[in-house]
């Protein structure tokens, strides 16, 4: 490598590869605000949206999908958590963007085609000239192998779009994946370039103070990130969430001995991952009761989130109306059971987060009960996204049923919402002046201008211009 090839591979600008498009060309279903943010998409190329959940990110990566088909007279493939594909085919139907589900190579039209990311080793995807990834957050975890195989097979593809709901500002690890499968920065690259890591702990990375301003620069020249409209200067009247009411349930332990064996008089308060996961699977019957009788008790739809199989197994028997969907379905009965819970055909759907808590809009449901809670924070913050979303009306009620075991869970849920939010808004508070300016560019601005006075030339500039 020359010595300005290492140069020009460590610029921080950007370089659009794509191509402009006029607003009035794109589809009328699209608000001012997405179409702005569609055609910046666009005209990068390779382009993130970071939005949170309800801000329409379907119909954008639809739209950002249809005009590439047509500007370059190809095909896109759009990968979707599994049932995801179902919704967004009816979607795009609503707002005439035509979509084709495909299982494997055979099924392949031109125009937009979409597939689940389980399915990635059945299609030759030389073929497409654009791909969008919807829940882009499987790109998160860097030993991933699907998010390897993804970031391989497509490192040649012109166009590519990532959406997902805002990332945390200090997930750093997210960010550069994503920045490596657009093929702007690697992961390694980008922590040289802006970071230093503490001590001898290589997992905890922190900003160089001389690169931070150069950082969020860096990631505005590919990200979108907003949580409304508002953050850019839009009107975001229409996209104020409903109350979101979260009411703990503490139930009966029956942890009534130390580890040695001691009985006590009150439960321990488990702090360890397998102590916790032994509370849980001690009053499982305590907790899945007391679910069952705020299910039965509620008129409207209910979600309900487990942690284990024997929850999910329980749950389903003891409510009413209840349809059980779990990891060892086949896909038929996932996909049918999460559609027939969003038209209302379902009372009450029981599943993980981990199987139904991504992708999917159900502001038809207000209700939910957590049965047990993993240790990810994100999962239960998409999976309450599943209902408190905008678009939602009522007030949303979370209901965590808990052992007494299990600790102060409601107040930890609290404090780590809290923590997101405001990271998140830290996030969008460095970029979004540097976004707000790029993304407006692309509104045409045009005043009439009408003159009261007739302009003089002076005779000086007129014999010189003779």
């Amino acid at each position: 490598m020359t010595y300005e090839e290492c140069l020009a591979r460590k610029r921080m600008e950007i370089v659009d590869s794509g191509f402009r498009v006029e607003q009035n060309a794109l589809n009328p279903a699209l608000f001012d605000w997405q179409k702005d943010i569609t055609r910046w998409a666009l005209r990068k190329g390779k382009a993130a949206l970071f939005e949170d959940c309800g801000l329409g990110k379907t119909i954008q990566q639809l739209s950002f999908a249809d005009e590439v088909c047509k500007h370059e007279n190809t095909s896109v493939i759009v990968f979707s958590p599994l049932s995801v594909a179902q919704q967004t085919v009816a979607e795009g139907r609503k707002f005439g963007i035509n979509a084709n589900i495909i299982e494997n190579q055979a099924d392949i039209k031109k125009g937009i085609n979409i597939t689940n990311y389980e399915k990635l080793d059945k299609f030759d995807f030389s073929s497409f000239g654009g791909v969008v990834l919807d829940e882009s957050s499987i790109l998160k975890h860097s030993t991933s192998k699907t998010r390897q195989e993804i970031t391989q097979r497509f490192a040649a593809t012109p166009y590519k779009l990532a959406c997902s709901a805002t990332p945390a500002p200090n997930d750093f690890m997210e960010i550069g994946n994503h920045s490596e499968f657009f093929g702007i920065m690697s992961q390694v690259e980008m922590l040289a370039t802006f970071f230093a890591h503490d001590g001898g702990d290589t997992a905890k990375w922190r900003l160089k103070g001389h690169a931070e301003d150069k950082f969020w620069e860096w990631i505005a020249s590919w990200a979108c990130v907003l949580q409304s409209p508002g953050d850019l200067g839009y009107d975001d009247a229409a996209y104020k969430l409903p109350p979101l009411n979260i009411h703990e349930h503490i139930v009966k332990s029956n942890a009534l001995e130390d580890t040695e064996g001691q009985l006590l008089l009150v439960p321990q308060q488990s702090m360890s991952l397998s102590e916790r996961r032994n509370a849980r699977k001690q009053s499982l019957t305590q907790r899945v009761s007391a679910a069952a009788d705020i299910a039965n008790s509620i008129d409207g739809q209910t979600l309900i989130w487990c942690d284990l199989n024997s929850e999910s197994e329980a749950l389903s028997r003891a409510i009413r109306g209840a349809v059980e969907v779990k990891g060892s379905d086949n896909a038929n009965h996932k996909i049918n059971s999460m559609m027939d819970f969003s038209n209302g055909d379902i009372k009450a759907l029981v599943s993980k987060p981990s199987i139904a808590g991504w992708g999917m809009n159900w502001q038809n449901c207000n209700n939910m009960i957590f049965v047990g809670l993993s240790d990810s924070f994100e999962a239960y913050y998409q999976a309450v996204r599943r209902c408190w979303r905008f678009g939602q009306t009522n007030p949303v009620n979370v209901h965590l049923v808990i052992s007494e075991a299990e600790g102060a869970v409601k107040a930890n849920i609290e404090r780590k919402q809290a923590d997101a939010m405001r990271m998140t808004g830290e996030l969008i508070r460095h970029t979004q002046k540097i976004l707000e300016s790029d993304i407006r560019q692309t509104t045409r601005i045009s005043e009439n201008y009408h003159t009261n006075a007739v302009m003089l030339v002076p005779d000086w500039l007129r014999r010189n211009a003779g």
